[in-house]
């Protein structure tokens, strides 16, 4: 059989998955609602495989990138974890402080996409920070579906909290001048826009396709957003109106993109929900955001 191609598949197969990734059906119901679209000598196996990250393929930089300095670092949270682990990532050849961004993984922990993109940040001129939510549960697992469970156990308010304690932690840390921002992806997108809700020193704050607060939440925003949106994501998509409402009502510093004809998890390039165009568009317009607000 031929290697899978996304346009192979119908958009119906990527919103299952995106329910699947999301909790909101079981893994037997989604491999029974897939068997619908095994024709043609497809395979659910084949097509389950297609859709499953693969990271071995797909991740960018190695842990040993001579042109970054990481470590594996322990930071306090004692509103959430107590104990948190964290990639800390700058570039080696970087002259005096830095600023800093916090990195905010989806809903499965920190796994190598998000490891990619910390690393990415840093050579994009940042000490990058990218906490693991599961630090308490010993850490990402290996592989996301694991990682979904075990996120799935943890409070969403304590997780919060953890992504908060690393904004404090970055902000003091020797090498940041003490201006730091947030992105995040999914679940890690609506950390970002709480964590401009819930953090008044923030500098600025990207969320990726992420969940949004209340009216009365947004009220308390002072950082500068910069918000991305995939076309197809009718989920997420369903709750900007209502937010955008709330920002202008409150008068906000606020720009969005929408990005026609993607998917959910469109920068994740380690799944063919990525779209390469997109992706490289919204992170560009990422970084410049953040060399505006945070330099």
């Amino acid at each position: 059989m031929k290697s899978l191609k996304k346009e192979d598949l119908d958009q119906e197969v990527f919103d299952l998955y995106d329910d699947y990734a999301h909790s909101r059906i079981e893994r037997r119901e989604f491999v029974s609602r897939l068997s619908k679209f095994a024709v043609g000598g497809l395979t659910v196996a084949a097509i389950m495989g297609f859709l499953m990250p693969n990271y071995a393929k797909t991740s960018r930089f190695s842990e040993l990138d001579p042109r970054l300095v990481e470590e594996t670092i322990t930071y306090d949270s004692p509103k959430g974890a107590g104990k948190m682990k964290a990639l800390l990532v700058r570039p080696k050849n970087a002259s005096g402080k830095l600023p800093g961004i916090v990195v905010v993984h989806e809903n499965r922990g920190l796994n190598p996409y998000i490891e990619d993109t910390a690393r990415q940040a840093a050579l994009d001129g940042f000490i990058a920070l990218a906490p693991d939510a599961l630090s308490p549960m010993g850490g990402y697992p290996g592989t996301d579906d694991e990682g979904r469970t075990m996120q799935g156990k943890r409070d969403r308010e304590e997780m919060l909290q953890d992504f908060i304690a690393g904004f404090e932690t970055l902000k003091a840390h020797e090498q940041c001048t003490g201006k730091v921002g947030v992105v995040g992806f999914c679940f890690g997108g609506w950390v970002s826009n709480m964590m401009a809700v819930r953090v008044p020193d923030l500098s600025a704050a990207v969320p990726f396709y992420g969940g949004q607060p209340t009216a009365e939440e947004t009220a308390n925003i002072k950082a500068p957003l910069q918000l991305h949106f995939a076309g197809l994501d009718t989920r997420v998509n369903a709750g900007w109106p209502d937010y955008e409402e709330a920002l202008k009502a409150n008068d906000k510093s606020y720009t969005a993109f929408m990005y026609p004809e993607v998917n959910h998890g469109f920068h994740n390039h380690s799944t063919p929900r990525y779209d390469e165009a997109a992706a490289k568009l919204a992170w560009g317009r990422t970084i410049d955001f953040f060399k505006e607000n945070l330099t």
